[in-house]
């Protein structure tokens, strides 16, 4: 299993990128950071400066078919960030499009909004988005992960660090069941 990690240069809250990529490396898989520049990514722990991480490759130049998997880690800034990016909004639609599973957590629904995928879905975020979420058309739970098996793609959804042990659980057998 193959699995890409999607985030902005900064702002990316940490734990939610370094949990759920230590969970797809423990279950044997291979994990790629991308995000719209090259370089290094700054993660955050809240509001406070946290590591930095180096990108594998530029969502732009990347093909959503080397990959079997996405997951989109949260932070306030982080997919505020991306959904104003077109080629990492057309590379999370492309997941949909193509049937492939998808992992978001925290505020990382704002960008799957941007990329049109949530209308008619399942799902669960931080508190605040979900008036966003049902404005664009999406059915939301305040649970601790929510996994939406409508349409041809997989979602699996949480809402908070605090979530991070459930999420994973779901996000890496969601994952495996649909590995090449």
């Amino acid at each position: 299993m193959t699995v890409a990690l999607l985030v902005a240069p900064e702002g990316v809250e940490q734990v939610e990128l370094t949990e759920p990529r230590r969970a797809v490396l423990e279950a044997g898989g291979a994990a790629s950071l991308l995000s719209t520049r090259e370089g290094r990514i700054q993660a955050f722990h809240h509001l406070d400066r946290g590591d930095t991480f180096a990108v594998d490759a530029v969502v732009a130049d990347a093909a959503p078919d080397d990959y079997d998997a996405l997951i989109l880690p949260g932070g306030v800034a982080n997919p505020d960030a991306l959904r104003l990016d077109p080629a990492a909004v057309g590379f999370v639609r492309s997941f949909f499009r193509g049937g492939k599973p998808v992992a978001a957590i925290c505020h990382a629904p704002w960008t799957l909004i941007e990329a049109e995928v949530v209308r008619g879905r399942s799902l669960t975020s931080w508190p605040s988005l979900r008036t966003d979420l049902v404005n664009a058309g999406a059915r939301w739970a305040d649970e601790q992960v929510v996994i939406c098996r409508d349409g041809p793609s997989v979602l699996v959804t949480s809402r908070k660090p605090d979530d991070l042990p459930a999420f994973n659980e779901s996000l890496v057998t969601v994952f495996a069941a649909h590995a090449r």
